[in-house]
């Protein structure tokens, strides 16, 4: 299972370029080194990870269950994209290392987890230095021990793991699909064939974590917030290096959130959407080539994915010259209307829907006041109309979590047509958005996009918004931006 993959790599995890090395220098290679263990300890969090496995397993009795996590991804010829766990492997397990794969497999009064893995590379063959899998390439690897002290969770090596799919039972094993081609086809005997017409079984499995994960808990709470509050340092730090009087690159603002993201992070949680004018007309805006203009707007939808890979994900509107005009801030308070609005809706029991419906109504309200529906607010609010999307084509917000769009396997029934439960975590993120090319709206407006968005958890008592750290109101925002120029750039640490 370890090596002989079908992207191209060679068995020995060497490439073509690599030099033919003298047997002089390959017995040279194999002398003199020390061995060393990492300082490991269990990580605090492992009891999560355990309880989560649990309840999944309650939920297959008999069944066994098969997670992979994924492989590194070929960026161009032998070079990978950073390697980023599959999200549910990750929430399962903990582990961020590539090819792993969590085994569930039923002994009568739940499951035995176990996570096959590729583990330290041995002095014994010549793959530490000569494999780009070896730790001279990549670094150190934890050894099983290692691996297990961290996690909690018996480890195997990741060789045994064909045997170990070879031997399950038919018909009863569950697997999430897609993100290992070799598991894939080695456990296909195996799964089972659900009659025409049904969903796969991998599906039922993802489903299940998927609405597992709809409840957060206090630890993914304390995650997602110190995602929230290095996002908004990171917004502070582009407002800080923002200039009034001339244009800088998106890129560049861009680029300054990305340092926060991974001093402060594992990364961003999300391509960033930097669009100043009327970029930020494009709701996923990512290309990030234009430049700021005094007078304009600039809309920035960036997240700071954490280190254990929970993420915020936050939108501001910055009036580039320090101050709204007239008619920006009259969309701007549309918007934050329909967004208070939303926000103030929030408690458990109550609908997604009606969180949306809320939202677009102020919004569809905002338009008539702007002239432009083309009927009454309650026509265009008619699921037979729904004309005022013409300027809003997305929802209210979405789960928010260990994806930036998390959740995103669970059944209608239970998200979109759901209702809110405590332990939710969601975006509340209504926009408006004037086409350059719209020729229904005054030219004034065209080029005008504005998106106002925070994460918000769901309690007991209502809505507790994680990012209020950063000004939502138009005064807010200006008296904000004010400061943070005058505080000047600043290097995170």
């Amino acid at each position: 299972m370890t090596e002989g993959r079908t992207d191209g790599t060679p068995t020995d995890g060497t490439e073509s370029h690599d030099p033919d090395f003298p047997e002089a220098f390959l017995s040279f290679m194999r002398q003199g080194w020390r061995d060393s263990a990492l300082p490991v300890a269990p990580r605090p969090e492992a009891p999560n990870y355990a309880k989560r496995r649990a309840a999944l397993s309650a939920a297959f009795p008999g069944e066994t269950l098969v997670i992979p996590t994924g492989t590194e991804k070929v960026r161009a010829n032998d070079t990978a994209y950073p390697f980023r766990p599959g999200s549910d492997f990750a929430y399962l397990t903990g582990d961020h290392d590539p090819d792993s794969v969590l085994v569930l497999r039923p002994n009568g009064s739940g499951h035995d987890a176990t996570l096959y893995m590729r583990p330290r590379s041995s002095r014994e063959t010549d793959e530490f230095f000569r494999s780009r899998h070896g730790e001279l390439w990549v670094g150190r690897r934890h050894t099983l021990g290692e691996k297990s002290t961290e996690l909690g969770l018996p480890t195997a090596d990741l060789t045994g793991l064909e045997a170990t799919l070879a031997d399950l039972a038919p018909g009863r094993t569950r697997v999430l699909r897609g993100f290992d081609a070799q598991v894939d086809a080695a456990v296909r005997p195996y799964d089972g064939v659900r009659a025409e017409g049904q969903p796969p079984r991998d599906r039922e499995l993802a489903i299940a974590i998927s609405e597992q994960k709809l409840v957060k808990d206090e630890w993914e709470i304390g995650q997602l917030q110190d995602a929230i509050d290095a996002t908004v340092r990171g917004f502070e730090d582009v407002a800080r290096i923002l200039p009034a009087d001339r244009a800088v690159s998106e890129r560049l603002l861009e680029g300054i959130f990305a340092l926060r993201a991974r001093h402060d992070g594992n990364d961003v949680g999300y391509g960033s959407i930097v669009g100043a004018g009327e970029h930020a007309t494009i709701l996923h805006w990512v290309h990030n080539h234009g430049a700021t203009r005094p007078g304009e707007l600039l809309l920035m939808d960036m997240g700071v994915e954490g280190a254990n890979l929970y993420t915020a994900d936050v939108t501001r509107v910055l009036p580039v010259s320090g101050r709204f005009t007239a008619l920006q801030r009259q969309v701007y308070d549309i918007v934050y209307a329909s967004q208070q609005a939303g926000i103030e809706a929030i408690r458990p029991g109550v609908k997604f829907k009606d969180i949306h419906l809320t939202c677009m109504r102020v919004l569809a309200e905002g338009l008539a006041e702007l002239g432009l529906l083309p009927v009454s607010v309650d026509e265009a609010m008619d699921e037979k109309s729904s004309v005022y999307r013409r300027w809003t084509l997305h929802g209210f917000g979405h789960m928010l979590g260990i994806d930036v769009h998390d959740c995103s396997n669970a059944r209608k029934e239970t998200y979109r047509d759901g209702t809110l439960g405590e332990g939710y975590v969601l975006t509340v993120e209504p926009g408006l958005y004037f086409q350059p090319e719209d020729e229904l709206v005054p030219a004034e407006l065209r080029g005008v996009g504005v998106r106002i968005e925070d994460d918000v958890l769901v309690t007991a008592t209502g809505a507790v918004n994680l990012s209020a750290g950063l000004p939502r109101t138009a005064d807010e925002v200006e008296t904000w931006l004010a400061e943070q120029r005058e505080a000047g750039p600043r290097l995170p640490g």
